[in-house]
């Protein structure tokens, strides 16, 4: 009888630890969905999702999968990897930004994925999840995570190649070199010569680690990756007059001179730190105590963000997301730069002092300048006004009270709820999902009173001459129902077609077409029809 009770207690203390670690790991899900998820309507940002994804909308409707086009022009600058993805995932779900959106989401939430992995591999298998709340909660990565751009998947590469290398330190399995070779023909074929960045950045220990460039499976892994470039390029170039990479080349050639995005050296040396709040101080805490406190310094969490930074610097085309691809890495070093905050007196007064008091300070100070000053100006909608006001508020609450945490979970806990609150309420408020809302309120609305549904709607392009009036463009198109043909001039229109037109002094006079609507918000573009 006692074997058999001590067997039953055994079986149910093993049930009901699994249990808890269910209900553990359903909770680790769940809390990530406020951050990644929205089910809300949605609109784009011009620059570069907004072109991307209309890119992949003319795929779709021309049934052109190979030459990614503007209007009635070849566009050869870059790759088909992202509008492909879009296209194809409209394809299997629906003409919806929600499907446009979902190879970013996945790729976003792949990161978090090996942020944990990496978590556990470079650090500890202990708190792997508190640097995949750190990377989720840090504004840059938050804000791509919602672009239906290439950044975010081009980033999700990278750190598979990283988690790879990491895996590789010790055993040399053929599936972590295969990955780790194919991560580089893939990300080639997202941002094209932007991975020459992180390769050299890891080059000086892969040639430590020579096992693994001279591995037969790394190869083939470069061979694959490579595979939808190749084909790819196979397919594009009858139709040019030279070879894609040239086209390609010509690009990086003008982002290496002087362009709209030059900035100086020094330019990621702030931008970093900003775009990396509230979690950047933290990061470069935990990467000098790392070079003061261990000689065997781990190359991936030290040396690879800060030659991956300095490489970057050499460039003269710099930009926010460029950087996007160290985000785990410095998630890992934020995490390590808390604890090391905490342990060491001086720190630790300094850390309380300014969470309990001067950030509540500068919250409320913030909230009173915006209701004062700011409002009009900002011109945020009620819904977006009130979940920010109340994330910030309930956050400087919170903080004020984090001297009553004890233990390091605890403290964590109560500093992540103002970037966990903030950046919840950002993205279901619509403020990082849906960018043009005017926009599209209003053409939803046209598209109702005027039924427009159903009606094929053109584009006269002669008069688009600017950068803003291009933008406007991008976003109106991708809003209208049903997208029609792009005519150079006005009297190309058949009677009774619509058309997106800019008005000049020579077509005011014209009396050939009635204006359907003109609006502020979409203004320098009207919706006129041909008469009969």
């Amino acid at each position: 009888m006692g074997h058999w009770f001590e067997s039953d207690y055994r079986h149910y203390l093993f049930n009901v630890n699994m249990n808890a670690k269910l209900v553990n790991s359903i909770f680790k899900t769940i809390i990530f969905f406020p951050l990644i998820l929205y089910f809300g309507k949605r609109s784009y940002i011009a620059y570069d999702e907004g072109f991307y994804a209309l890119q992949a909308r003319w795929m779709l409707q021309n049934n052109n999968w190979i030459i990614p086009v503007w209007l009635d022009q070849y566009v050869l600058d870059r790759t088909v990897g992202i509008q492909f993805l879009i296209a194809k995932f409209q394809k299997l779900f629906g003409v919806n930004s929600f499907a446009a959106h979902l190879p970013t989401t996945i790729a976003a939430i792949l990161m978090l994925i090996l942020t944990y992995k990496l978590h556990q591999e470079l650090i500890s298998q202990k708190d792997a999840i508190f640097s995949v709340l750190i990377l989720a909660t840090t504004y840059i990565w938050l804000d791509f995570a919602h672009l239906a751009t290439q950044d975010m998947i081009f980033a999700c590469l990278v750190t598979s190649g990283v988690y790879s290398i990491a895996k590789l330190r010790e055993i040399k399995k053929s599936i972590y070199l295969f990955i780790l070779g194919s991560t580089l023909g893939l990300a080639f074929f997202m941002k094209t010569f932007l991975v020459v960045i992180p390769l050299i950045t890891l080059l000086p220990y892969l040639i430590y680690k020579r096992d693994i460039i001279n591995a037969k499976f790394f190869w083939f892994g470069i061979f694959v990756g490579f595979l939808p470039f190749v084909i790819w390029s196979f397919f594009i170039n009858p139709y040019l007059d030279k070879n894609i990479i040239f086209f390609l080349i010509d690009k990086v050639n003008s982002l290496s001179f002087n362009n709209t995005f030059t900035n100086p050296f020094y330019y990621y040396f702030w931008n970093i730190p900003v775009n990396f709040l509230p979690w950047s101080i933290f990061s470069l805490i935990g990467i000098i105590y790392q070079f003061k406190s261990d000689k065997n310094i781990n190359y991936l969490l030290v040396y690879f963000p800060i030659l991956f930074v300095f490489f970057l610097s050499l460039f003269s085309t710099k930009t926010p997301y460029y950087a996007l691809p160290i985000a785990s890495i410095i998630s890992l070093n934020a995490y390590l730069g808390l604890k090391v905050t905490l342990k060491i007196d001086r720190l630790q007064f300094l850390f309380f002092q300014v969470t309990s008091k001067i950030i509540p300070i500068f919250i409320f100070s913030t909230i009173v300048i915006y209701f004062s000053i700011l409002k009009k100006s900002i011109n945020l909608n009620l819904k977006e006004e009130i979940f920010l006001i109340t994330g910030f508020l309930i956050s400087a609450l919170i903080l004020m009270f984090i001297r009553n945490a004890k233990t390091f979970k605890s403290i964590f806990l109560t500093i992540l709820v103002c970037p966990y609150l903030v950046g919840s309420f950002m993205v279901q408020s619509g403020l990082l999902t849906d960018r043009s809302r005017r926009i599209r309120e209003t053409i939803e609305h046209l598209s109702v009173i005027k039924g427009l549904q159903n009606e094929s709607i053109n584009i006269v392009s002669n008069k688009l001459n600017s950068d803003e009036s291009t933008s406007k463009l991008i976003k109106i198109l991708l809003l209208t129902p049903k997208l029609g043909k792009n005519f150079k001039y006005l009297n190309e229109l058949q009677p009774n077609e619509y058309a997106w037109m800019i008005e000049s002094e020579g077509t005011d006079k014209n009396q050939n077409y009635q204006i359907i609507a003109s609006d502020k918000n979409l203004n320098p573009w009207k919706l006129i029809r041909k008469k009969i």
